[in-house]
Formats: structure tokens, sequence, C-alpha cells
């Protein structure tokens, strides 16, 4: 059974322009088979306004082909914002980090990845296993 996982957006950012050690993570990660991919638009709407306005192609298709790749997408919005305020406040997170760890909530993953520091509020969060590529 695939594990069901949500990615941040600083492990997708870190599969194409990431450092050797997390580049190879990350990359380890989108091809992995055994990964069901949940995804939130507010990941479309963090990555890919800038990247088409600063017209980096490659980019671009680099993230539409893992939004391709998504199984489930956490779409409501309404919900996915009162969950954030209430997970945000027990926490301490920020802004988007509230966001996606609200929608990997209510899509029941079972793993949220990300790439931050060891000592990100978003490594606090026991809803699910949260574990961090840096």
């Amino acid at each position: 059974m695939a594990v069901r996982t949500f990615l941040d957006t600083s492990v997708l950012i870190s599969g194409w322009r990431g450092v050797s050690v997390r580049q190879i993570k990350a990359l380890t990660i989108l091809c992995d088979p055994n990964r069901e991919f949940i995804c939130s638009p507010y990941v479309k709407l963090e990555l890919m306004p800038k990247l088409l306005w600063h017209k980096y192609p490659l980019e671009v298709k680099f993230y539409e082909e893992y939004f391709l790749k998504v199984n489930s997408w956490s779409d409501d919005l309404q919900k996915m914002n009162n969950e954030a305020m209430r997970l945000g406040e027990k926490y301490g997170l920020s802004a988007m980090g509230d966001l996606y760890i609200a929608a990997s909530y209510l899509s029941e993953v079972a793993e949220f990845i990300t790439a931050e520091r060891p000592h990100s509020p978003l490594l606090r969060v026991q809803e699910f296993n949260v574990v961090s590529i840096y």
C-alpha cells in the first residue's frame, strides 16, 4: 500500500535546485513508486507565479510534472484555513506551514516531508509523521 505523502515546497525546490545530498533525497522521494502524493493548491500558488513571471520554463516543467503525479488534492480551502488557524496556534507555525500541515491533516497523510532545518516548528507536529531531508 502506498504511503500518503505531502511534500512541502522546500522538498520540490530541493529536487530542482538543492545541494547535492538534499537534491538526491528529494528526487528519490519524488520517484518512489510506493508513495501516493497529496498536494494543496497553495503549493502551486507558492511556486508557480514567480517562476512563470521570470520565465524559467525548465523549472516550471519540473514542478508541473510533479503536479501531474499528485494523486489527491486537498482543496477545501475554507476547511483548510480553519484547520490552519487551529494547528498554527498549537505549534507556532508560519502561514504557509499552517496551510500545508492543515491540508496534510485533512487529507489523512501518513507522512509530511520538508527540507526545513531540524529546529523548524513544522517538526513539532504530532498528528502524523514529519520528516526533514535537511
